[in-house]
């Protein structure tokens, strides 16, 4: 009787497990899918956006894949909707020697509050683009969670209308800072939440000192999966 309770017990975790699997396993609860992993319903690419408007973005094997087409122009994968106070959790595997970051409160051009995701580089930094920001920050933690060549996991919170905006990866603090001010035109308070493939050539021959041709190699990609979110 009591090897039955424990091979009961074996299957119900075996069962459990398997239930999670297929709900968004490393989703933290409380948080809603973003991404139905298998296509990409509720998201858009920019037609707007500097970066490129053409870019290979697709799902496969239940993740996001963004890649450059052609070699040179990226571009910006939008979420249809647009958000205002929310925590955002993702994990994203990305090539080396490719630059992208992750969109806060994107316009459709792509203006935001930006995570860098570069390496190497500065990924987890805070940035701006296309948008001058106050106070940006280093995620000066990041060597010593990082797992290079492999999932990592971020979230990622931003609220008020002077926007507080904090930053975890693989669950330990990288930054916890507030804005001096609203650095968006007019105050904008609300946007998208966008995935970026930069562009590294332009169409057109351009000012030579303004060059991005090493921001992303041929073939490269960055990849995202368990994306999801929580409004607060």
């Amino acid at each position: 009787m009591k090897r039955l309770f424990h091979l009961s017990c074996l299957l119900v975790s075996v069962l459990s497990a398997i239930t999670a699997f297929g709900q968004g396993r490393g989703i933290p609860a409380g948080f809603r899918p973003l991404f139905n992993g298998k296509n990409l319903t509720g998201w858009h690419k920019s037609r707007t956006t500097h970066q490129g408007t053409t870019g290979n973005f697709y799902v496969e094997n239940e993740t996001i894949v963004l890649k450059q087409q052609p070699y040179g122009q990226g571009g910006v994968l939008l979420t249809d909707r647009k958000f205002r106070n929310f925590e955002l959790y993702l994990e994203a595997k990305i090539d080396s020697f490719c630059n992208g970051g992750i969109f806060l409160r994107s316009t459709e051009s792509g203006q935001a509050y930006q995570i860098e995701l570069a390496t190497p580089g500065g990924t987890g930094d805070l940035l701006g683009e296309m948008l001058p920001i106050s106070q940006s920050a280093k995620a000066t933690k990041l060597a010593s969670v990082w797992r290079a060549n492999d999932w990592n996991a971020f979230r990622i919170r931003m609220e008020g209308e002077v926007p507080h905006l904090t930053l975890w990866v693989n669950d330990v603090l990288m930054w916890d800072i507030t804005e001096p001010k609203n650095d968006f035109v007019a105050g904008a308070t609300e946007g998208m939440i966008g995935l970026q493939a930069h562009w590294s050539s332009a169409y057109q021959p351009g000012v030579q000192a303004f060059s991005m041709a090493g921001s992303w190699k041929p073939g490269g990609a960055h990849r995202f999966r368990r994306i999801a979110v929580k409004e607060l």
